[in-house]
């Protein structure tokens, strides 16, 4: 018997209304715009597995992992997340005693740390919210004991965010995210803002920490060389929706869509293999006015008429009708 999910996001849309104000409208003659941010996602994530969003800025990343956190509420689909639903109805209770297994880590750092607090009501915050320690005492040493966890001193508790380096910063903020015990945590760009030196000790304690703890993440990034060393499986994404899912390895080794193909010839080939590599064209589609059909379509140096017209289907972990139809096949495996 399959394993549940643990966490199952089906069918997310997420519109945004970006038009002028209606009096603007009326004297202006202008349409109401409407911008299609997420449209039509799914994916599961199994409990311990790390599940990577890659794509290009503006593709809609961010704002699925702010909608599975519950931070920003879906137009339309379902996240689910350890049997409970994040949207609409749930059992009483059952929501709440969630949220505390969830947590995020942002991109900045610093912006995502109060800078008026001490680092020891930083880390604090979430034991005090959800009353997981009683006495004060309590609190300090699990504060010390979640710094050390991070490669920090528990010394360094009385100090303020802006008396840390960039990579300090973010130990913080994860350790923040585990204050709560958490299970379940979203990681939004949390090494985009750093060097590369620092990234790669960041996601060394991120990957430790997930063995320790069996901690299970969605990473989101456009960074294709960090998501090969963190992620499981792989969803690319294009302007709202996912074109490819894929094993991490089998991403690298056996791509299958052309917007696939595309990132990944824009990594610099460090091994000199002298595969033929073919540079990034075109820039992302405006989202408020999309290209109907594929919308990588305008891109694609395999679209037909059928793809300018119809969406494909996600089958078989990809959503492009020259690989169903068997015009494509990978360079790489091949």
């Amino acid at each position: 018997m399959t394993e549940k999910p643990y966490a199952e996001i089906k069918n997310l849309r997420r519109v945004f209304d970006v038009s002028k104000p209606w009096l603007n409208r009326v004297l202006e003659g202008g349409e109401k715009q409407i911008l299609k941010a997420v449209d039509g996602v799914s994916f599961d994530i199994a409990k311990g597995e790390t599940f990577a969003l890659v794509g290009e800025s503006g593709s809609g990343k961010s704002t699925v992992a702010r909608m599975v956190v519950g931070l920003l509420p879906p137009s339309e689909g379902s996240v689910t997340i350890d049997g409970v639903p994040m949207v609409g109805r749930a059992a009483s209770g059952e929501r709440q005693r969630l949220r505390r297994r969830i947590q995020m880590i942002f991109q900045d750092p610093y912006a995502s740390l109060n800078p008026r607090w001490r680092v020891m009501d930083i880390v604090a915050e979430p034991v005090r919210a959800f009353r997981l320690i009683d006495d004060e005492s309590g609190v300090r040493a699990r504060v010390g004991e979640l710094l050390s966890l991070v490669g920090l001193h528990p010394a360094d508790g009385v100090k303020f965010p802006h008396e840390f380096s960039g990579g300090q910063r973010q130990r913080i903020a994860i350790a923040r995210a585990l204050a709560s015990n958490a299970e379940f945590i979203v990681c939004d760009e949390p090494t985009s803002a750093l060097d590369v030196s620092v990234q790669a000790q960041i996601l060394n304690l991120m990957r430790d920490l997930q063995d320790q703890f069996g901690l299970t993440y969605l990473f989101i990034s456009h960074n294709l060389a960090v998501v090969r060393h963190m992620a499981t499986r792989i969803g690319v994404m294009y302007l709202g929706r996912i074109v490819e899912i894929s094993g991490g390895r089998e991403l690298f080794s056996n791509p299958k869509h052309p917007y696939t193909h595309m990132l990944l010839d824009a990594v610099p080939d460090m091994g000199m293999t002298g595969r033929q590599r073919v540079p990034v064209s075109g820039e992302i589609p405006n989202p408020i006015t999309p290209p109907t059909g594929c919308t990588f379509n305008p891109r694609c140096p395999f679209a037909t008429d059928r793809c300018r017209k119809e969406i494909p289907p996600l089958i078989g972990g990809v959503a492009c009708f020259a690989v169903q139809e068997g015009r494509l096949v990978s360079p790489v495996a091949a």
